[in-house]
């Protein structure tokens, strides 16, 4: 994908099981309630890139609803598999992309690199549970954020725990806590400055040289636990940075235009028909040379098959 940061895994055709039992214990969800009310939502700075259609700004209302605090974590998604047997779409198909400076495996299981994006690297063995290779382990991370999860995996699992993915509306509204067209969840400078007068990093994004170098000043090559750095006004942790968020809505990059035309929008769904599902937030691979999408108004997407290591989500209470 040209200009997008997340990478993609070559798809499978069919998913063995789409459809999860309902859990007959829903699983706890530490959640917030999110009041509602009308935003301006997109890009007032004008600094995305044209083909994402973040612009025009348009005010959107939403209606009250409850959202999670953090990404789904590891640990979450076990319990899932664990009841159900899922299998996630990486499982079924056989590989995944992991990137190259992240890669836990044999050299024979790196399969070759995807079009375009060289350090994504496709890894046979990588998946939810191996999420940068077979040698890797979510029980060594079980509080950081699942990815290596497809948008399909994402509502099986939504389905089984009684939830549902965010509207891209509600993501953006939530994600913002409370601060009015900010480019960050905590203000539109990306960088604080500590007592001692260091950097403050705010976020688990890129530093350094990219794909070539990371100083990992903030502390992390890869994902960060899903509760890490300081949370939104609304208690939300990391809307901005260290894994892509899948949205319920369909991509379209003119869907603002349309959305402006109407007026003020209420609950607003996302187009009918696009090129893929939308990503929100960012991810540890951001950086403002190639994907400056960690700005709350920044928008991707992915087909909803494709899955990588640094794609996961969150979720609100079902409607």
């Amino acid at each position: 994908m040209s200009q997008a940061e997340p990478g993609s895994a070559a798809a499978p055709v069919v998913n063995s099981a789409v459809s999860a039992a309902v859990s007959l214990v829903r699983p706890a969800h530490e959640e917030v309630l999110i009041a509602g009310g009308t935003f301006m939502m997109g890009d007032p700075f004008d600094e995305g890139y044209p083909a994402d259609g973040e612009t025009p700004v348009h005010q959107v209302q939403v209606s009250p609803f409850s959202i999670d605090v953090t990404a789904v974590s590891n640990e979450q998604f076990a319990a899932f598999v664990d009841e159900t047997g899922y299998r996630t779409e990486s499982e079924v198909y056989g590989t995944s992309a992991v990137f190259h400076m992240a890669v836990q495996s044999s050299p024979a299981d790196v399969l070759g690199t995807a079009a375009g994006t060289p350090w994504w690297l496709n890894v046979r063995g990588a998946d939810w549970a191996h999420p940068m290779g077979p040698l890797s382990s979510w029980q060594d991370i079980p509080d950081h954020p699942v990815t290596q999860v497809s948008h399909t995996d994402a509502l099986a699992y939504c389905a089984w725990a009684g939830r549902a993915l965010p509207t891209e509306a509600q993501w953006e509204f939530a994600a913002r806590g409370g601060l009015e067209q900010s480019r960050y969840p905590w203000g539109n400078d990306l960088h604080g400055v500590q007592a001692n007068g260091e950097l403050e990093h705010r976020c688990n994004i890129w530093q350094g040289t990219f794909p070539t170098e990371n100083t990992v000043e903030d502390g992390f090559l890869t994902t960060a636990p899903a509760r890490f750095f300081s949370p939104n006004g609304y208690g939300l942790f990391q809307t901005s940075g260290n894994v892509w968020e899948w949205c319920a809505d369909w991509f379209l990059p003119k869907y603002y235009k349309s959305c402006l035309a109407l007026g003020t929008v209420a609950d607003p769904v996302g187009p009918t028909i696009g090129r893929g599902r939308v990503m929100r937030g960012g991810s540890y691979l951001c950086h403002d040379s190639y994907c400056n999408r960690y700005r709350l108004a920044a928008r991707s997407s992915n087909s909803p098959e494709s899955a990588s290591g640094n794609c996961g989500f969150r979720t609100v209470s079902a409607p």
